[in-house]
């Protein structure tokens, strides 16, 4: 087995570790005391640091250069997914997965095209955490992240795999390895920033807003959409993983 295998074995170990101390009957509104202080952290980060980056850089970049970059970004994302689709026992749309990059590498220009999309290939988004939740581990409590944000006991290891296997990492050159990340970052905020009026207009506690809708949002990617009716024959079932309604 060669390097990147044994730390993905490695990670894929801890994760269900972790996954097995997590708690059954789904995951709990907090795992520690810190997680408020965390959250207040990043919000003040955030607004003094992130925010106005991503406001400067959308005022600058014309919308065309955005959506380049941003497909760009996006093609190389659908690579790692195409590998979680295989790994939760989908090869069907591991394999549309896979042929959207072919396509969008070649004929769309290193991806800057989504031609994929426009001959009807449908975009999917698959990480690792979610093809643990596929493959039972409970999510666990929920957990605030320094800079990463919500989070849970079984999604904060699942990213640190997620970003091993970035296709990112695959540059050779520090230097433009760093700058990819950084320019994604800022593009994956400010793409943020429309929506987030919408969540200042409808949240009293952003706290419990941004806790409640990432548990829920979470739990409906793990089922692709689809998450099966809530069960009240056994409220221990090892398979309850959903949270509760938000705003609750």
């Amino acid at each position: 087995m060669g390097r990147l295998g044994r730390h993905a074995a490695a990670a894929a170990a801890a994760v269900l570790l972790l996954g097995g101390c997590a708690t059954a009957g789904g995951p709990t509104r907090a795992a520690s005391p810190s997680d408020p202080f965390i959250y207040s952290f990043n919000d003040a980060f955030d607004r003094a640091v992130a925010k106005p980056v991503a406001q400067a850089y959308d005022d600058v970049m014309p919308q065309t250069f955005r959506h380049i970059i941003g497909s760009v970004f996006s093609n190389a994302a659908d690579a790692w997914t195409a590998v979680n689709q295989l790994l939760q026992g989908k090869p069907t749309y591991a394999l549309s997965d896979l042929t959207r990059v072919v396509i969008n590498s070649t004929v769309g220009l290193a991806g800057m095209a989504d031609i994929a999309s426009e001959i009807g290939l449908e975009k999917h988004q698959e990480d690792f955490g979610q093809t643990l939740g596929r493959w039972g581990v409970p999510a666990g409590p929920y957990l605030v992240l320094p800079f990463l944000g919500p989070s849970s006991l079984r999604d904060a290891p699942a990213w640190g795999v997620d970003a091993w296997f970035d296709p990112l990492n695959t540059i050779n050159a520090a230097s433009q390895r760093n700058a990819a990340w950084g320019l994604r970052l800022v593009e994956t905020r400010a793409g943020l920033l429309r929506a987030e009026g919408v969540m200042d207009g409808a949240a009293l506690d952003r706290y419990s807003f941004l806790r409640d809708g990432y548990l829920q949002r979470r739990y409906n990617q793990v089922h692709d959409g689809a998450p099966p009716p809530p069960s009240y024959d056994d409220e221990d079932d090892d398979e309850a993983d959903a949270p509760a309604p938000a705003g609750k």
